[in-house]
């Protein structure tokens, strides 16, 4: 309440009466069932933002788990043969094994 007070800079007598203006309206029976409210309503919001909070952690810790390490090329890679495959991009051809095209 304190909290409230200062945020909105108001000194006591405003809040007291603030408080009679709010006990007026709503009378001494309503003022329980309103406070009970309010907090199944913070309670309910602080379980939908952890569940939330807990779904983007797993998430972050699933796709940290399924990223895969970059692959490595192979040692020996295959070079131009009469078969028709291809040598790599960067991969050198000695003068004899090149093919002629057709």
């Amino acid at each position: 309440m304190s909290f409230i007070a200062s945020f909105m800079n108001l000194a006591g007598p405003d809040l007291i009466i603030i408080l009679l203006i709010i006990l007026v309206l709503f009378g001494a029976k309503k003022l329980p069932e309103l406070a009970r409210g309010m907090g199944q309503a913070v309670k309910e919001f602080q379980k939908a933002k952890d569940e939330f909070n807990d779904e983007l952690h797993k998430a972050g810790q699933a796709d940290a788990n399924t990223t895969t390490p970059a692959q490595s090329f192979p040692q020996n890679p295959p070079t131009a043969t009469a078969s028709g495959t291809r040598p790599y991009p960067n991969q050198t051809i000695p003068p004899g094994d090149q093919t002629k095209p057709v």
